[in-house]
Parts: C-alpha cells; structure tokens; sequence
C-alpha cells in the first residue's frame, strides 16, 4: 500500500514545509495564496507535490487534495503537524492489522488547551462518539472514501462561513454511509502551538456557529444536544456570556439554517 499525507496551508513557503513537518511520505500540498501555481520536489526520495491556490477555506482545501490524491491511504494534515520518524510505516502497518477498517483515528500530541481525546485502547467509533476528532487524526483507504462520495463542507471550518465543525460533518458522512471506523492507540507525532486561525474567544458568534453546526450534525436532536453541550462546557466557556444567553445563541444558529 501507499500512503500519501494531504496538508491544507495558508500563505506558507511549500519548498520548506516537507522538511518541517517531517515528511517521509508522498504527500500533497494545497497552499492558499494569492495567485495559481504548480510544482514538485523530492524530499527523503518522496514525491510532494504544491498546488498554490486562490480559493479560500479549509473545506475547499482538502478537497481540492483529495481531487488529486492517488494513495492507497490518504492521512489529512495540516501544516503546524510534526510527524515522528516512521509515522509511515505506523500507518500502514494499522492497516494492515484492522484489514475491516475503512478509516482508522491516530493519536497526536497536542497542547492542553487543544486536547479532545485520546486512544488509549483501539475501539469502533460511532455517531454518538465521533465528535472528538480532528482532520489530522484521519487516516483513510482511498477507495473507499470516494465510493462513498463524502467530501468536506464548504460552510465550515477556518476561511469558511461558520466557524470549526467541518472535521465532525465528514466524519459522521462516512459513518452514514457505512465506513467503518476505529480509533487505535498509535501516536504519529505532535501539533505545534500556534494561534488558531479562526478562534477568537467564547462570543456570540461561536454561539451562534455552533447551534447551525448542531442542526447539521444532529438534525431534531440538535437543540437537546446544545443543552448538553452548555452543561458540560459552561464552566469554561460561559464566564463572559451568561449560559442562559449562550443557549439562547445556540438556539438562533439552529433556527437560522431550519428547513436546509
């Protein structure tokens, strides 16, 4: 099998990305710019291949690298991920070992702040419990994936119109469709800490995305969900904005985008 790593950029110098992310494998590389260009290098004997695109946001990004990609398996990043040495082999030796898996979750290393989950023992991950992870987790069979027609939302994540989500919106498409997917306790390497490039703080806006994100992910469960989510994160996130006021954001957000 072969693997290729698919980063999605922003204003970045490509020629200089392979050996900062530690790349060991082909990859391809969609960096948003001003302007359209196109050209390759071989770094560690690996093709990587740049494509300077004009279009903006993350979903668009990543589509436009699954377009081109032609691995066996397809691993998502981003450009602040260092990978270990023989993250490569990890992935396709996991592969190898859940042959029924379609899509398999690789743990990273990640700031406090940052961390959602992590595997601690390989388990079938389902719509109730997928909505922990990020793109860069993702590690997916080719094939399969565009068997199942699933692509990245346009409507979220950095550069899009709402805020992050874009991450959980696949996931639960390729669940839907009958992928099968497990998480599996194998580390691949670690996010460097950087400024997020579309967080700005618990404000009405984050509310407000969050509730047309829930409508998409949850559908008639979305507003009980967003309950759910205050009791759980209000502590954290409610300290400038009342949780009553919060939820009623959330609320407004799945009321805005009822009927699409």
């Amino acid at each position: 099998m072969k693997l290729q790593v698919l980063v999605s950029t922003v204003g970045e110098d490509v020629t200089a990305l392979a050996e900062r992310m530690n790349l060991e494998s082909d990859a391809i590389i969609i960096n948003q710019t001003d302007y359209f260009d196109y050209h390759e290098y071989r770094h560690k004997n690996k093709k990587i291949q740049c494509f300077e695109l004009m279009e903006r946001g993350v979903g668009l990004s990543r589509n436009n690298a699954l377009l081109r990609a032609e691995g066996d398996i397809v691993l998502f990043a981003d450009e602040d991920i260092v990978y270990d040495e023989g993250y490569e082999k990890k992935v396709l030796d996991a592969f190898e070992k859940y042959p029924e898996a379609d899509f398999l979750l690789f743990n990273m290393r990640v700031g406090e702040s940052r961390a959602t989950y992590y595997t601690t023992k390989c388990h079938r991950v389902h719509i109730w419990n997928a909505g922990r992870y990020p793109t860069y987790s993702f590690a997916i069979r080719r094939e399969k994936l565009h068997a199942a027609n699933v692509t990245f939302s346009l409507l979220f994540g950095g550069g899009a119109k709402y805020s992050n989500g874009e991450d959980s919106l696949f996931l639960k498409d390729c669940l839907k469709y009958g992928l099968k997917v497990y998480a599996v306790p194998i580390e691949l390497g670690a996010e460097r800490e950087r400024e997020s490039t579309w967080f700005k703080g618990y404000t009405d806006k984050f509310f407000i995305d969050r509730g047309v994100l829930y409508h998409f992910l949850y559908g008639v469960l979305a507003y009980p969900m967003a309950v759910r989510f205050i009791a759980a994160h209000g502590k954290v996130m409610c300290e400038k904005i009342p949780r009553k006021n919060a939820l009623a954001l959330m609320k407004k957000g799945i009321r805005s985008v009822e009927g699409l």
